[in-house]
Protein backbone atom coordinates (compact mmCIF):
# COMPACT_ATOMS: atom_id res chain seq x y z
CA UNK A 1 0.00 0.00 0.00
CA UNK A 2 1.13 3.48 -0.81
CA UNK A 3 0.81 6.76 0.51
CA UNK A 4 0.55 9.99 -1.78
CA UNK A 5 3.44 12.32 -0.62
CA UNK A 6 3.37 15.57 -2.77
CA UNK A 7 1.53 16.38 -5.93
CA UNK A 8 3.12 18.58 -8.93
CA UNK A 9 0.53 20.62 -11.38
CA UNK A 10 3.15 20.12 -14.04
CA UNK A 11 0.33 21.98 -16.62
CA UNK A 12 -0.59 24.60 -14.46
CA UNK A 13 -0.24 27.63 -16.38
CA UNK A 14 3.61 29.43 -15.85
CA UNK A 15 4.12 31.54 -18.85
CA UNK A 16 5.15 35.35 -18.40
CA UNK A 17 1.50 37.34 -18.52
CA UNK A 18 0.95 41.09 -18.98
CA UNK A 19 -0.58 42.93 -16.62
CA UNK A 20 -2.29 46.26 -16.84
CA UNK A 21 -1.38 48.56 -13.50
CA UNK A 22 -2.72 51.84 -12.39
CA UNK A 23 -0.31 53.89 -10.93
CA UNK A 24 -0.94 57.41 -9.23
CA UNK A 25 1.22 60.63 -10.53
CA UNK A 26 2.35 62.79 -7.62
CA UNK A 27 2.46 66.30 -8.80
CA UNK A 28 2.66 69.85 -7.18
CA UNK A 29 0.73 72.28 -8.34
CA UNK A 30 2.98 73.34 -11.56
CA UNK A 31 3.15 70.06 -12.87
CA UNK A 32 -0.10 69.24 -12.42
CA UNK A 33 -1.13 72.21 -14.65
CA UNK A 34 1.28 71.36 -17.21
CA UNK A 35 -0.09 67.79 -17.41
CA UNK A 36 -3.42 69.78 -18.08
CA UNK A 37 -2.85 72.03 -20.46
CA UNK A 38 -0.82 69.08 -22.44
CA UNK A 39 -3.79 67.23 -22.29
CA UNK A 40 -7.05 69.71 -22.98
CA UNK A 41 -4.42 70.83 -26.43
CA UNK A 42 -3.60 67.13 -26.95
CA UNK A 43 -7.54 66.66 -27.32
CA UNK A 44 -8.35 70.07 -28.73
CA UNK A 45 -5.73 68.99 -31.65
CA UNK A 46 -7.69 65.91 -31.56
CA UNK A 47 -11.13 67.03 -32.03
CA UNK A 48 -9.71 69.43 -34.95
CA UNK A 49 -8.19 65.96 -36.77
CA UNK A 50 -11.67 64.32 -35.89
CA UNK A 51 -13.42 67.60 -38.54
CA UNK A 52 -10.96 67.29 -40.82
CA UNK A 53 -11.22 63.81 -41.29
CA UNK A 54 -14.65 63.52 -40.93
CA UNK A 55 -15.52 66.26 -43.51
CA UNK A 56 -12.96 64.80 -46.02
CA UNK A 57 -13.56 61.42 -45.72
CA UNK A 58 -9.77 60.67 -45.37
CA UNK A 59 -9.97 57.93 -42.16
CA UNK A 60 -6.06 56.62 -42.44
CA UNK A 61 -3.14 57.54 -40.42
CA UNK A 62 -0.99 58.39 -42.96
CA UNK A 63 -3.50 60.37 -45.08
CA UNK A 64 -4.06 62.26 -42.35
CA UNK A 65 -0.71 63.11 -41.29
CA UNK A 66 0.53 63.87 -44.70
CA UNK A 67 -2.14 66.76 -44.89
CA UNK A 68 -2.35 67.72 -41.18
CA UNK A 69 1.07 67.07 -39.95
CA UNK A 70 2.63 70.70 -39.69
CA UNK A 71 -0.22 72.59 -39.35
CA UNK A 72 -1.59 70.56 -35.76
CA UNK A 73 2.42 71.19 -34.60
CA UNK A 74 2.14 74.86 -35.33
CA UNK A 75 -1.48 75.50 -34.39
CA UNK A 76 -1.08 73.36 -30.93
CA UNK A 77 2.32 73.39 -29.93
CA UNK A 78 2.65 69.84 -29.72
CA UNK A 79 5.69 67.50 -30.26
CA UNK A 80 6.30 65.73 -33.32
CA UNK A 81 5.43 62.54 -30.86
CA UNK A 82 2.16 63.80 -29.58
CA UNK A 83 1.09 64.97 -32.92
CA UNK A 84 1.44 61.41 -34.45
CA UNK A 85 -0.11 60.14 -31.27
CA UNK A 86 -3.35 62.56 -31.94
CA UNK A 87 -3.68 61.62 -35.43
CA UNK A 88 -3.04 57.86 -34.31
CA UNK A 89 -6.02 58.21 -31.75
CA UNK A 90 -8.26 59.91 -33.77
CA UNK A 91 -7.83 57.50 -37.06
CA UNK A 92 -8.00 54.48 -34.19
CA UNK A 93 -11.70 55.72 -33.46
CA UNK A 94 -12.73 55.70 -36.57
CA UNK A 95 -12.23 52.12 -37.55
CA UNK A 96 -15.11 50.84 -35.12
CA UNK A 97 -17.72 53.74 -36.49
CA UNK A 98 -17.47 56.42 -39.71
CA UNK A 99 -20.57 57.50 -40.22
CA UNK A 100 -20.61 60.16 -36.76
CA UNK A 101 -18.17 63.09 -36.08
CA UNK A 102 -16.18 61.93 -33.53
CA UNK A 103 -15.54 64.52 -30.51
CA UNK A 104 -13.25 63.84 -27.76
CA UNK A 105 -13.18 64.93 -23.95
CA UNK A 106 -10.45 67.77 -23.17
CA UNK A 107 -9.51 65.37 -20.63
CA UNK A 108 -9.32 62.20 -22.67
CA UNK A 109 -6.26 60.26 -22.63
CA UNK A 110 -2.86 60.11 -23.87
CA UNK A 111 -1.08 57.62 -25.13
CA UNK A 112 2.75 57.63 -24.11
CA UNK A 113 5.68 55.54 -25.36
CA UNK A 114 9.28 55.20 -24.72
CA UNK A 115 10.00 58.52 -26.44
CA UNK A 116 7.89 60.78 -24.42
CA UNK A 117 7.98 59.09 -21.18
CA UNK A 118 11.27 57.37 -19.31
CA UNK A 119 11.28 55.54 -15.98
CA UNK A 120 14.28 57.47 -13.76
CA UNK A 121 13.76 55.39 -11.09
CA UNK A 122 10.99 52.94 -9.34
CA UNK A 123 9.54 56.18 -7.87
CA UNK A 124 10.31 58.78 -10.46
CA UNK A 125 9.15 58.84 -14.15
CA UNK A 126 9.71 61.89 -16.70
CA UNK A 127 7.27 63.03 -18.77
CA UNK A 128 7.02 65.10 -21.63
CA UNK A 129 4.35 68.15 -21.67
CA UNK A 130 3.86 71.16 -23.71
CA UNK A 131 6.84 73.16 -21.58
CA UNK A 132 8.99 70.03 -22.23
CA UNK A 133 9.58 67.30 -19.52
CA UNK A 134 9.12 66.86 -15.98
CA UNK A 135 9.66 64.31 -13.15
CA UNK A 136 6.88 63.50 -11.44
CA UNK A 137 7.02 61.07 -8.56
CA UNK A 138 4.63 57.60 -9.25
CA UNK A 139 2.74 55.00 -6.47
CA UNK A 140 1.69 52.19 -7.84
CA UNK A 141 -1.08 50.81 -5.10
CA UNK A 142 -1.48 47.44 -4.32
CA UNK A 143 1.05 46.39 -6.69
CA UNK A 144 4.92 46.51 -5.63
CA UNK A 145 7.25 48.77 -7.12
CA UNK A 146 7.85 48.54 -11.19
CA UNK A 147 11.09 47.39 -12.36
CA UNK A 148 11.75 49.60 -15.54
CA UNK A 149 12.81 46.66 -17.90
CA UNK A 150 9.53 44.76 -17.15
CA UNK A 151 7.41 47.88 -18.55
CA UNK A 152 5.70 46.60 -21.84
CA UNK A 153 4.69 48.83 -25.09
CA UNK A 154 3.16 52.01 -24.26
CA UNK A 155 1.40 53.97 -21.25
CA UNK A 156 -2.07 55.70 -20.66
CA UNK A 157 -2.26 59.20 -19.14
CA UNK A 158 -5.24 59.96 -17.83
CA UNK A 159 -6.81 61.83 -15.53
CA UNK A 160 -9.54 61.35 -13.15
CA UNK A 161 -11.44 63.48 -10.33
CA UNK A 162 -8.42 66.21 -10.19
CA UNK A 163 -5.43 63.23 -10.07
CA UNK A 164 -3.28 61.89 -12.76
CA UNK A 165 -2.92 58.88 -13.33
CA UNK A 166 -0.34 56.18 -15.99
CA UNK A 167 -2.08 52.82 -16.66
CA UNK A 168 1.35 50.68 -17.37
CA UNK A 169 1.59 47.34 -19.03
CA UNK A 170 3.84 45.78 -17.46
CA UNK A 171 5.42 41.48 -17.42
CA UNK A 172 4.27 39.64 -14.17
CA UNK A 173 7.71 38.72 -12.51
CA UNK A 174 7.53 35.31 -11.48
CA UNK A 175 6.59 34.46 -8.09
CA UNK A 176 7.87 31.36 -5.79
CA UNK A 177 5.30 28.78 -6.66
CA UNK A 178 4.23 26.90 -4.10
CA UNK A 179 3.61 23.19 -3.62
CA UNK A 180 0.44 22.16 -3.70
CA UNK A 181 -1.61 20.01 -0.93
CA UNK A 182 -4.60 19.92 -2.70
CA UNK A 183 -6.99 21.72 -5.98
CA UNK A 184 -9.46 24.45 -5.36
CA UNK A 185 -11.82 23.94 -8.16
CA UNK A 186 -13.61 27.10 -9.55
CA UNK A 187 -17.28 26.71 -11.28
CA UNK A 188 -17.54 30.09 -13.79
CA UNK A 189 -21.39 31.22 -14.40
CA UNK A 190 -24.10 33.72 -14.48
CA UNK A 191 -26.17 33.07 -12.09
CA UNK A 192 -23.60 32.51 -9.82
CA UNK A 193 -20.54 34.59 -11.42
CA UNK A 194 -17.97 32.05 -9.48
CA UNK A 195 -18.84 28.78 -7.29
CA UNK A 196 -15.96 26.93 -5.28
CA UNK A 197 -15.42 23.28 -4.50
CA UNK A 198 -15.45 24.64 -0.91
CA UNK A 199 -19.09 25.88 -1.24
CA UNK A 200 -18.29 28.99 -1.47
CA UNK A 201 -20.48 31.14 -3.67
CA UNK A 202 -20.42 34.91 -5.17
CA UNK A 203 -23.53 35.26 -6.30
CA UNK A 204 -24.36 37.27 -9.78
CA UNK A 205 -27.70 38.77 -8.66
CA UNK A 206 -26.73 42.13 -7.96
CA UNK A 207 -25.05 42.44 -11.11
CA UNK A 208 -27.95 41.07 -13.20
CA UNK A 209 -29.83 43.93 -11.28
CA UNK A 210 -27.32 46.64 -12.41
CA UNK A 211 -26.77 45.24 -16.29
CA UNK A 212 -30.42 45.04 -16.30
CA UNK A 213 -30.72 48.73 -14.87
CA UNK A 214 -27.82 50.42 -16.99
CA UNK A 215 -30.07 48.08 -20.07
CA UNK A 216 -32.64 49.98 -19.99
CA UNK A 217 -31.17 53.70 -19.07
CA UNK A 218 -28.79 52.98 -22.59
CA UNK A 219 -32.00 52.07 -24.52
CA UNK A 220 -33.68 55.08 -23.76
CA UNK A 221 -30.31 57.01 -24.89
CA UNK A 222 -29.70 55.17 -27.56
CA UNK A 223 -33.30 56.19 -29.11
CA UNK A 224 -33.08 60.01 -28.37
CA UNK A 225 -29.64 60.10 -30.25
CA UNK A 226 -28.80 63.50 -29.61
CA UNK A 227 -25.27 64.69 -28.82
CA UNK A 228 -25.74 64.85 -25.19
CA UNK A 229 -27.13 61.90 -24.88
CA UNK A 230 -24.44 59.99 -26.21
CA UNK A 231 -22.57 61.88 -23.82
CA UNK A 232 -24.13 60.44 -21.28
CA UNK A 233 -24.21 56.88 -22.97
CA UNK A 234 -20.66 56.90 -22.72
CA UNK A 235 -20.81 58.30 -19.46
CA UNK A 236 -22.84 55.21 -18.28
CA UNK A 237 -21.26 52.88 -20.15
CA UNK A 238 -17.87 53.58 -18.56
CA UNK A 239 -19.56 53.13 -15.37
CA UNK A 240 -21.04 49.89 -16.35
CA UNK A 241 -17.25 48.56 -17.00
CA UNK A 242 -15.90 49.98 -14.07
CA UNK A 243 -18.33 48.20 -11.58
CA UNK A 244 -17.85 44.82 -13.59
CA UNK A 245 -14.18 45.65 -13.36
CA UNK A 246 -14.17 45.84 -9.29
CA UNK A 247 -16.74 42.89 -9.05
CA UNK A 248 -14.00 40.84 -10.62
CA UNK A 249 -11.39 42.06 -8.73
CA UNK A 250 -12.57 41.37 -5.48
CA UNK A 251 -14.32 37.61 -6.43
CA UNK A 252 -10.66 36.77 -7.82
CA UNK A 253 -8.96 38.12 -5.23
CA UNK A 254 -10.83 36.54 -2.57
CA UNK A 255 -10.77 33.08 -4.50
CA UNK A 256 -6.69 33.42 -4.96
CA UNK A 257 -5.94 34.14 -1.24
CA UNK A 258 -8.16 31.40 -0.42
CA UNK A 259 -5.96 28.99 -2.38
CA UNK A 260 -2.92 30.61 -1.11
CA UNK A 261 -3.56 30.23 2.47
CA UNK A 262 -4.69 26.92 2.02
CA UNK A 263 -1.68 25.85 -0.26
CA UNK A 264 -3.80 24.30 -2.83
CA UNK A 265 -3.80 25.01 -7.09
CA UNK A 266 -6.91 26.31 -8.51
CA UNK A 267 -8.31 24.43 -10.81
CA UNK A 268 -10.63 26.14 -13.68
CA UNK A 269 -12.62 25.64 -16.82
CA UNK A 270 -11.81 26.84 -20.22
CA UNK A 271 -14.04 29.46 -20.83
CA UNK A 272 -16.32 27.80 -23.78
CA UNK A 273 -17.11 25.59 -20.75
CA UNK A 274 -19.43 28.38 -19.52
CA UNK A 275 -21.13 28.48 -22.58
CA UNK A 276 -21.75 24.87 -23.15
CA UNK A 277 -23.06 24.33 -19.28
CA UNK A 278 -25.55 27.01 -18.59
CA UNK A 279 -28.70 25.54 -18.22
CA UNK A 280 -30.75 28.91 -18.22
CA UNK A 281 -33.82 30.71 -19.93
CA UNK A 282 -32.87 32.39 -23.53
CA UNK A 283 -33.53 35.99 -21.48
CA UNK A 284 -29.73 35.12 -19.34
CA UNK A 285 -28.00 32.98 -22.13
CA UNK A 286 -28.06 36.34 -24.00
CA UNK A 287 -26.57 37.63 -21.01
CA UNK A 288 -23.82 35.71 -21.31
CA UNK A 289 -22.06 37.90 -23.69
CA UNK A 290 -22.16 41.00 -21.10
CA UNK A 291 -20.30 39.95 -18.03
CA UNK A 292 -16.49 40.07 -18.39
CA UNK A 293 -16.29 36.18 -17.58
CA UNK A 294 -12.78 36.43 -19.69
CA UNK A 295 -11.44 39.60 -17.16
CA UNK A 296 -12.86 37.12 -14.18
CA UNK A 297 -10.33 34.23 -15.44
CA UNK A 298 -8.03 36.66 -16.51
CA UNK A 299 -7.64 38.62 -13.20
CA UNK A 300 -8.08 34.65 -11.21
CA UNK A 301 -4.94 33.87 -13.44
CA UNK A 302 -2.57 36.89 -13.13
CA UNK A 303 -2.93 37.36 -9.11
CA UNK A 304 -2.85 33.23 -8.78
CA UNK A 305 0.73 34.41 -10.55
CA UNK A 306 1.63 37.04 -8.52
CA UNK A 307 1.45 34.86 -5.62
CA UNK A 308 2.92 31.48 -6.78
CA UNK A 309 -0.59 29.72 -6.52
CA UNK A 310 -0.65 27.19 -9.94
CA UNK A 311 -3.47 27.46 -12.11
CA UNK A 312 -4.96 24.07 -13.73
CA UNK A 313 -6.92 24.49 -17.51
CA UNK A 314 -9.54 21.97 -17.35
CA UNK A 315 -11.89 20.10 -19.77
CA UNK A 316 -15.24 21.54 -19.67
CA UNK A 317 -17.31 18.81 -21.14
CA UNK A 318 -19.96 17.64 -18.45
CA UNK A 319 -18.36 19.14 -15.67
CA UNK A 320 -21.94 20.17 -14.69
CA UNK A 321 -23.75 17.04 -15.65
CA UNK A 322 -21.86 14.54 -13.99
CA UNK A 323 -21.87 13.48 -10.51
CA UNK A 324 -19.71 14.48 -7.86
CA UNK A 325 -20.33 11.52 -6.10
CA UNK A 326 -20.74 8.17 -7.95
CA UNK A 327 -19.63 10.10 -11.32
CA UNK A 328 -22.55 9.27 -13.58
CA UNK A 329 -22.94 11.50 -16.57
CA UNK A 330 -26.56 12.29 -17.65
CA UNK A 331 -27.91 15.77 -18.76
CA UNK A 332 -30.93 15.22 -17.25
CA UNK A 333 -28.98 14.92 -14.16
CA UNK A 334 -29.09 19.10 -13.91
CA UNK A 335 -33.08 19.97 -13.35
CA UNK A 336 -32.30 23.21 -14.15
CA UNK A 337 -30.06 25.96 -12.89
CA UNK A 338 -29.37 25.51 -9.77
CA UNK A 339 -30.36 21.90 -8.93
CA UNK A 340 -28.23 19.00 -9.68
CA UNK A 341 -30.17 15.20 -8.85
CA UNK A 342 -28.44 12.10 -9.78
CA UNK A 343 -30.70 9.67 -11.94
CA UNK A 344 -28.01 6.89 -10.63
CA UNK A 345 -27.12 7.24 -6.93
CA UNK A 346 -29.92 9.90 -6.03
CA UNK A 347 -27.07 12.50 -4.50
CA UNK A 348 -28.56 16.08 -4.62
CA UNK A 349 -26.67 19.49 -4.33
CA UNK A 350 -26.34 22.74 -5.77
CA UNK A 351 -25.94 22.31 -9.40
CA UNK A 352 -22.51 25.06 -9.04
CA UNK A 353 -21.46 23.35 -6.12
CA UNK A 354 -21.25 19.87 -7.98
CA UNK A 355 -19.98 21.47 -10.92
CA UNK A 356 -16.50 23.06 -8.88
CA UNK A 357 -16.10 19.91 -7.17
CA UNK A 358 -16.05 18.18 -10.27
CA UNK A 359 -13.54 20.56 -11.40
CA UNK A 360 -11.57 19.84 -8.53
CA UNK A 361 -11.01 16.24 -8.92
CA UNK A 362 -10.47 16.58 -12.63
CA UNK A 363 -7.21 18.16 -11.84
CA UNK A 364 -6.06 15.56 -8.84
CA UNK A 365 -6.86 12.91 -11.13
CA UNK A 366 -5.11 14.75 -14.21
CA UNK A 367 -1.58 15.41 -12.64
CA UNK A 368 1.15 12.87 -12.14
CA UNK A 369 2.27 12.11 -8.68
CA UNK A 370 6.35 13.03 -7.93
CA UNK A 371 6.50 10.19 -5.53
CA UNK A 372 5.04 8.01 -3.21
CA UNK A 373 6.57 6.21 -0.30
CA UNK A 374 5.50 2.62 0.96
CA UNK A 375 4.77 1.03 3.78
Amino acid sequence: MYKYYRIIYSIAKVYNMLLTVKSKLITDKEQHDKLLKTMEKFNEACNFISVFAFKKKLFGKVGIQKELYYEIREKYGLSAQMTVRAVGKVAESYKVDRNTLHEFDPHGAIVYDQRILSYRSADVISILTLDGRIEVGIQYGEYRKLEANRVRGQADLIYKNGTFYLMIVVDLPDAEPILPDGVLGVDLGIVNLATTSDGENYSGEKCTKVRQKYAKVKSVLQSVGTKSAKKHLRKISGKERRFKKDTNHCISKKIVQTAKDTNRAIALEDLSGIRESVTVSKAVRESIGKWAFLELRNFIEYKAKLLGVPVIPIDPRNTSRECSVCGYIDKKNRKNQASFVCLECGHTENADFNAAKNIASRAVVNQPIVFCLGN
